[in-house]
């Protein structure tokens, strides 16, 4: 029984894969587990782990060290390339008070850290552990770790027990601030969701489908080319032309439209009443009626899935004089998007094609409509952007009046990288796309691997924490931290920016970063627009997080 014995409390690979993998298997079973309709998801891997620990079962130092860090790596990477694309994009429109309000929240809280932190005596390491579990951000734990390491400090534990023992009451003190603004300013769902559907925004950029009747004398006789001249800042595709002889085309630049034809339209909200008032009048005719009007036109969905398409702009493949056929709307990751020439494609864009069933399959050749393509994994980006990450997370800069060089760090370096390359890598023929089931594989193996050996590290010392080192005055510190922050910027977007609460859940979900209060948040809402608000600020608030958990360590330590 020795070979059992070392398999189970040895130090050797074979012990520290299966300590991980009961580990994380553990805690993913517990995670499921809901109190009051909470769940902490995966977060019950690091207390396993931190039970583990605690009754001695540990593993070798450095396997662990490699382990946590190449978890965490994997971890942001992913995630950087997942929020990449709408990084940028955040920032348009309402996002931008959505996003300085989130900003307000990640300051409040570090101001709040730092004045505690002085007013205490607790080590600045302390309080960015109690900072990260308080609003439960798990890469800005890794993140302050990682940088606590490079100042020479290895067998110090605190950043880790700070958030194990914080993270429960940071998830109930984020749920309790989105409670305390409902009942202060009386929110009434119903009156919240009548200004959501008379103001909402959220898609203004997305795709519009709407027939129209030719009724404007100034464009009778004139080409589809004409009006559009005469549209020429607008976004508009007319896709379809029946005209009054009951005859139906697909629409081309040269397209002769006149009194009472009826056409086709793919434009943006905020252009349909321009439209309309040069082309004509709105009719309830939908796309279904136009499909089956001309039995020998199909609509089909195509995937680019060729490679060498992949950032080359949907003008220039000259699609619809070639092939004549129309594109109704390009759908990327959910969102219908306006065919203009100068769109730039990325590999799994889905093209609605219309035309004769010959002229789409030859599309369908063109642009390749391969899910099997889709299906391999883009490995060269993957390592070359961690390769990228690790160089760029490595440079020491300095600052005045920081004692010690500022590095990005394992955290940082790989998620601005990542999020680089999801927006721009199609310039330099990189591909960036992966099917959302390998990409979140991606980053919950990082992440439960990396909080295993976060909650192993540190259990021998967690319970000691609890009761002979003050943990439960940092559940409280951690308490203020995640719940003072959401409730003050919680009223200054209420009361100040007149956010629609539903959407003001998403935003104080969003800046912490934390599924349990989205998940409260959707389900209390029943609408989508918590979801939208926490997608709007995650790639901002989730890029600062990890940047100030490492700036207090490397200016306060």
């Amino acid at each position: 029984m020795e070979w059992f014995n070392e398999l189970i409390f040895g130090t050797g690979v074979g012990h520290s894969i299966m300590l991980l993998s009961i580990c994380i298997v553990c805690g993913i079973l517990l995670g499921r587990i809901k109190i009051l309709g909470i769940s902490l998801g995966i977060t019950f891997v690091l207390f396993v782990g931190i039970l583990m620990g605690h009754f001695g079962i540990t593993m070798d130092a450095e396997v662990m060290h490699f382990m946590k860090e190449f978890g965490l790596i994997l971890f942001v990477f992913s995630l950087g390339m997942q929020v990449g694309p709408g990084f940028f994009s955040s920032f348009k429109q309402g996002g931008l008070t959505l996003n300085m309000l989130a900003t307000g929240v990640v300051l409040l809280g570090v101001v709040i850290t730092v004045a505690l932190h002085f007013i205490t005596g607790l080590p600045m390491q302390t309080m960015v552990g109690i900072l990260s579990g308080a609003v439960t951000n798990t890469p800005g734990m890794g993140a302050a770790q990682t940088a606590f390491a490079d100042m020479g400090v290895v067998d110090d534990n605190s950043i880790a027990l700070g958030y194990a023992v914080c993270y429960p009451l940071g998830v109930v003190g984020i749920i309790l601030a989105i409670v305390a603004i409902r009942y202060i300013f009386r929110v009434r769902f119903e009156k919240e969701q009548q200004e959501l559907d008379a103001l909402d925004n959220s898609l203004a950029n997305q795709a519009k489908l709407f027939s129209l009747e030719v009724h404007n004398p100034a464009i009778f006789g004139h080409t589809v080319a004409d009006v559009a001249k005469l549209l020429v800042h607008r976004e508009l595709v007319v896709s379809r032309v029946l005209h009054v002889d009951g005859t139906m085309e697909i629409a081309s630049s040269g397209t002769i439209l006149n009194d009472g034809d009826k056409v086709f339209v793919i434009t943006v909200e905020g252009d349909i009443d321009v439209i309309s008032t040069i082309i004509g009048t709105i009719i309830p005719m939908k796309p279904e009626e136009w499909y089956k009007l001309d039995k020998s036109l199909v609509s089909r969905r195509i995937i680019v899935t060729k490679s060498e398409l992949n950032g080359k702009r949907l003008g220039e493949l000259n699609l619809r004089k070639l092939y004549h056929i129309n594109i109704s709307r390009v759908n990327r990751s959910g969102v219908d998007l306006v065919p203009r020439p100068n769109l730039v494609l990325q590999l799994g864009d889905r093209l609605t094609v219309v035309g004769v069933e010959e002229d789409v399959r030859k599309v369908e050749e063109r642009l390749g409509n391969s899910m099997k393509r889709l299906n391999e994994p883009n490995l060269i980006t993957l390592f070359l952007g961690i390769f990228l990450g690790v160089l760029l997370g490595s440079i020491p800069i300095m600052f005045p009046g920081i004692p010690h060089p500022v590095k990005l760090g394992l955290a940082g370096g790989p998620l601005i990288v990542a999020i680089l390359i999801s927006r721009f890598g199609y310039k330099y023929k990189l591909i960036t796309y992966n099917t959302i089931s390998s990409s979140l594989m991606l980053r919950e193996i990082g992440i439960t691997i990396f909080l295993a050996c976060v909650g192993v590290g540190a259990g021998d010392g967690f319970v000691d924490t609890i009761v002979n080192k003050g943990g439960l005055v940092w559940m409280c510190y951690g308490f203020v931290i995640s719940f003072l922050p959401l409730f003050v910027i919680g009223i200054v977007g209420r009361k100040l920016c007149k956010i629609n609460y539903f959407t003001l859940m998403g935003l104080l979900a969003g800046s912490t970063t934390d599924p349990p209060a989205l998940a409260y948040s959707n389900a209390t809402a029943g609408n989508d627009a918590p979801a939208v608000g926490y997608a709007t600020v995650y790639p901002l608030t989730m890029f600062l997080r990890v940047i100030t958990a490492q700036l207090l360590v490397l200016i306060f330590c």
